[in-house]
């Protein structure tokens, strides 16, 4: 009989050594010194806003919700594993595709992750759910395949359309207004942009409120209290009156606030009309690079990511022409397809920026699958502010990335436009020239001996006017050129033949 091998626990264990990857010898491991200075290192205060943004994500998996969306009476975005759905009422099937791509770009703005995306083929969307019945179902079998918590809709629901689909999903169901409103509210960081926002979200909610339910209702009167009149009565409001109440104080006080706020802006823009400084606006569909060329032509600084909506708060910058003349240039809201009116109007304000501006510079995505339509969502924006009346220049942007068959298609459609690329430089000085040419120029022409003392009508002369000539002589500072009607009145006492 052989004699059994004798058990030894560190050979055994040392046999075994390398099995899992984390007992690898450290020696094996190298550490890569770093140098404190990055030569990228960009401390602009857009480049602090990105990091600040990014600083903060949402973690995939720690929700603490009620997954019983009908216990739930304040329903928040809570956007993590998301199914699309359209309605293709109109035009192409490429067009009812490129819908849906934005859709699941504003989901992925929002902080979620799309699963999956359907749309349905009809002339109008059902009254009742949207989609219609079958279209339901199959939105509920997507659903329970996936594993996803939040269907988007692609449209504005009613409140019956709304909770009809939760009623038959099973999920909760945001519509595409809710989940701009939600972007919006993530990315406001001025005073003004978040009582905006507010301002939007409460107005959207109002038609929205959902009660606890007849058995926990606030209210009892006369002989439904068990029988009982007098003594038998509740408090008055229900809870949903309530809150319908709050939301309309709410917005009542937001209104008073922004009111305010935009006698603050119109201060501005009057200082700026009274000194003769043209406004050049730049506005555009979302994404197309407005913060981007606002950055290349007045090095402004202003935050710059590949997302929808990355910047709501309007940026101004002054800046001169290569003559000396100054004018200013404002960065505002992009604008997107259905637009929410709730938006329209809370950032009516903001928006009008574009409408007193002397020039629009309409900034297009170059390299979108759909440029044309979004000229056409923007204009239609436009033509809601008031703005279709504004001089506008089409700068196609994105000229590296785009193809160059859309480039032409898109001049040969928009002769009166300009190709450039922000992120390059390419068409920058071009661009320039243009604004340039098209800004309003002084209209009323002088010839003036001006006092040596008088050093700040010529330095008005300098910023505001346009100067033919100038001459120092023993009696003065003669100059000719020409200004606008308030300067050229000051000037006219010193007007020489």
């Amino acid at each position: 009989m052989s004699t059994p091998e004798r058990f030894d626990l560190d050979d055994e264990l040392a046999a075994t050594r390398g099995w899992d990857p984390d007992d690898a010898d450290d020696s094996d491991v190298s550490f890569t010194e770093y140098d404190d200075a990055d030569p990228e290192f960009d401390d602009s205060v857009g480049a602090a806003d990105l990091a600040a943004r990014h600083a903060l994500r949402r973690v995939v998996g720690l929700r603490t919700e009620l997954e019983d969306i009908t216990e739930v009476e304040y329903r928040q975005l809570r956007l993590e594993r998301v199914v699309l759905v359209g309605v293709w009422t109109e035009g192409t099937e490429r067009d009812a595709e490129n819908a849906m791509a934005e859709l699941a770009l504003l989901a992925e703005t929002a902080g979620s992750e799309v699963l999956d995306n359907v749309f349905q083929r009809r002339q109008k969307p059902d009254p009742a759910t949207y989609i219609g019945r079958g279209k339901v179902e199959a939105v509920h079998e997507i659903v329970d395949a996936t594993g996803a918590d939040t269907v988007i809709m692609d449209g504005e629901l009613a409140p019956s359309q709304l909770r009809n689909l939760e009623d038959k999903i099973g999920v909760k169901v945001v519509d595409r207004t809710a989940l701009i409103l939600d972007i919006f509210a993530q990315h406001a960081k001025s005073k003004e942009g978040q009582a905006q926002v507010e301002l939007a979200q409460l107005q959207y909610m109002k038609q929205r409120l959902r009660g606890w339910g007849g058995n926990l209702s606030r209210q009892a009167g006369g002989r439904v209290a068990g029988g009982e009149g007098i003594g038998g009565r509740g408090p008055g409001e229900t809870k949903i009156e309530t809150d319908r109440r709050r939301i309309n104080d709410r917005i009542a006080k937001l209104r008073r606030e922004l009111k305010a706020m935009v006698g603050t802006r119109e201060t501005k823009r009057a200082t700026r009309k009274r000194n003769a400084i043209p406004s050049v606006a730049i506005a555009g569909y979302t994404n197309a690079g407005k913060s981007s060329l606002i950055n290349r032509l007045t090095n402004a600084g202003v935050l710059v990511e590949d997302s929808l909506f990355a910047t709501l708060d309007p940026t101004t910058r002054r800046t001169t022409t290569s003559d000396g003349r100054e004018y200013t240039m404002s960065d505002t809201v992009g604008f997107v397809r259905h637009l929410p009116h709730q938006l329209v109007e809370a950032f009516r304000s903001t928006l009008e920026e574009v409408a007193d501006s002397d020039l629009i510079l309409h900034v297009v995505d170059g390299s979108h699958p759909d440029p044309e339509g979004q000229i056409a969502a923007v204009r239609e924006v436009f033509a809601e502010i008031g703005a279709t009346g504004v001089p506008e220049l089409i700068v196609i942007n994105k000229a590296d990335i785009a193809d160059p068959m859309v480039i032409a298609r898109l001049l040969a459609r928009e002769p009166h436009s300009v190709v450039v690329s922000a992120q390059t430089g390419e068409g920058i000085e071009a661009a320039l020239k243009i604004i340039e040419s098209e800004l309003p120029r002084p209209g009323v022409e002088f010839n003036v001996l001006l006092p040596y003392e008088r050093g700040d009508l010529v330095d008005r002369i300098h910023r505001a006017g346009e100067i033919a000539s100038l001459e120092h002589t023993g009696d003065g500072t003669l100059v000719r050129g020409r200004a606008h009607a308030d300067l050229a009145d000051e000037l006219a006492r010193y007007t020489v033949i």
